[in-house]
């Protein structure tokens, strides 16, 4: 521990700790640009200089640990104005453009130009002429924008280990864009939206198709359906003023449905019928083919993208299961169209992710038009849904609560944890459980899956068996756990793992790229909580034992795993081995 003074308050911490987050421990703000909680310091802005008493020089509170009887101070008119000089020097090279911004309100360097006062130009504005790149159909760069800060490429690069994007030229004329300078298309990129999710402006903002979804509203020929991810109705209500991890699920039924849509249906309901499939297909591995395991989850597209490109040797081990918006989008216009007699050509559906991933996911194969049409017509993110919200002028927070329409809304207390990281394992393995021996699990709550450690492994005792699992979260995690199962395979070992768990993005869907700004872990341990709490409250806590699943098999899909299941709720995949590590 170290014992120093800030700002004349005596302060006491580990040592290492930046100047930074020891101010914080004492309620004093520094302003930063470029520092994120989730990244290391890069000291790229510049804004958060400070004093030390007996030093000439100003140093950057987030890359300098806090050092003994140090005395710091870290506003007074000098740093105050220095500070100043750097925005407007920032704001220089930045397009004059807010109120056309997809930041606009919600734009750190925006928030610290007010902070400072700032109403006039004082240096001449030198905006580079970049165009922007919107080839993904995702995300968009707009590099324009772009301020250097780097928090983009620690994201893609550390954090992902995709290296999609990096920093060109240099000085004045650093830039960001794809490796190569390329179009993000043509990049490794995995469309995962978590640079976008961490860009303190508007260089990287989702691919926004709020425009289409409301023109099909107003179309009376068409019947609009919906759904809603499990981690959109823990992360909406920050948009409205609710507490991160607060559940609005009965107020974003009542608001959809006042948007317009006919039917409101809820991702859920899809993941309780991706569990029923994918348990099914890892009993069947487990007890009659153990030399095809592990089996890898698949439901998070940015993962699925990931593997195809740097681990295509993996394809074999990938669950064939279909993700849950997908296998909503396609009962609802096959079992759904049928049993209220609806033209399927008149039916637009639109999902509700947390996710940028998912606007290609809708695209990406033949099996995702497996109702003889696009099963999901567009898939916008919790951030739009706010904006769209808003724009129809809806008091979100006083809304009464409404019911989702079950026969493709009901769910599980399992299939709402899909939207945290162990939650699609922790899901499973109840199924599984009771597929393998007949009998419920006493305990439901799978402890040693849940939490932030990137990588949670854990063992199974289902009668005789020991079932080894592993969880990882944010794809830098991943290779660990692939290095392991590789080496086992080339040595003729059994594999460490039977069953592996895999979201693109850290927490898993709750910080997803299309979340409400302002990620942290804090943010993610709450909302996680709040699907949690959905889980523990609900009266059905095993996806099989969902009443309008078990009529979904009865009425269309017959047997879990059988032909009919296949053609609509299963997919393949497609190596692409110039990118393989």
């Amino acid at each position: 521990m170290v014992r120093a003074t800030i700002n004349g308050i005596t302060v006491t911490v580990p040592e290492g700790t930046s100047i930074l987050d020891a101010a914080r421990k004492v309620q004093i703000r520094i302003p930063t640009l470029c520092k994120h909680p989730d990244l290391p310091a890069t000291a790229a802005c510049g804004i958060c200089i400070v004093k030390i008493a007996g030093s000439n020089k100003m140093l950057r509170s987030c890359c300098t640990p806090l050092e003994q009887d140090m005395a710091v101070t870290t506003h007074d008119p000098e740093i105050v104005d220095i500070r100043r000089s750097v925005i407007e020097l920032i704001l220089s090279r930045h397009p004059n453009e807010c109120l056309t911004c997809g930041r606009n309100q919600n734009c750190e360097l925006q928030r610290l130009a007010a902070d400072f006062g700032i109403r006039a130009e004082s240096f001449a504005s030198s905006v580079p002429d970049l165009p922007s790149d919107s080839s993904t159909g995702a995300i968009v760069l707009e590099p324009r924008k772009c301020i250097s800060c780097g928090r983009c490429i620690d994201v893609c690069q550390r954090m992902q280990n995709v290296w999609a994007l990096s920093m060109l030229e240099r000085g004045i004329d650093t830039r960001m864009s794809p490796a190569g300078d390329i179009q993000l298309a043509e990049s490794p990129c995995v469309h995962c939206g978590q640079c976008s999710a961490h860009c303190p402006v508007g260089a990287i903002i989702e691919h926004d198709e709020t425009g289409i979804v409301w023109e099909q509203l107003r179309d009376k020929n068409r019947y609009c359906i919906v759904q809603i991810a499990p981690a959109v109705r823990v992360a909406l209500g920050e948009a409205f003023g609710f507490e991160s991890g607060a559940l609005v699920t009965g107020k974003l039924y009542a608001a959809l449905r006042r948007m317009g849509f006919k039917a409101v249906f809820d991702t859920n309901f899809g993941a309780d019928v991706t569990i029923v499939e994918e348990a099914t297909e890892f009993v069947k591995r487990f007890t009659t083919a153990p030399e095809t395991l592990p089996l890898i989850t698949s439901c998070c597209p940015a993962w699925v993208d990931f593997m195809e490109k740097f681990y295509p040797d993996m394809v074999s081990h990938f669950s064939s299961c279909k993700s849950p918006h997908q296998i909503v989008g396609v009962l609802a216009k096959t079992y759904f169209a049928r049993k209220r007699r609806i033209d399927q050509a008149s039916m637009f559906m639109v999902s509700i992710m947390p996710c940028t991933a998912k606007k290609h996911e809708v695209k990406r194969s033949k099996e995702m038009f497996a109702s003889g049409v696009q099963d999901i017509d567009v898939s916008i993110t919790t951030r739009e849904l706010a904006r769209m919200i808003k724009q129809a002028g809806i008091d979100f927070k006083n809304l009464p609560d409404e019911e989702p329409d079950h026969m493709l809304g009901e769910y599980s207390g399992a299939g709402t944890i899909f939207g945290v990281t162990g939650g699609v394992m922790e899901a499973a393995l109840r199924t599984a459980y009771d597929y393998i021996t007949g009998g419920k699990l006493k305990n439901v709550d799978f402890e040693n899956v849940r939490g932030l450690s990137g990588v949670k492994e854990g063992t199974v005792q289902v009668n005789e068996h020991s079932v080894k699992v592993a969880v990882a979260h944010g794809l830098s995690n991943v290779e660990s756990v692939l290095a392991e199962v590789r080496q086992a395979r080339a040595e003729g070992r059994e594999t460490p793992f039977h069953f592996i768990e895999v979201m693109a993005c850290p927490g898993g869907c709750v910080g997803g790229g299309g979340q409400p700004y302002g990620i942290t872990d804090e943010t993610r341990r709450l909302r996680g909580e709040g699907l949690y709490l959905d889980d523990r409250e609900k009266p059905i806590r095993y996806s099989h034992e969902n009443p309008s699943v078990k009529a979904l098999y009865a009425e269309f899909l017959k047997d879990p795993g059988g032909k009919q299941s296949h053609k609509l709720l299963h997919t393949t995949y497609k190596p692409i081995p110039e990118y393989k590590r």
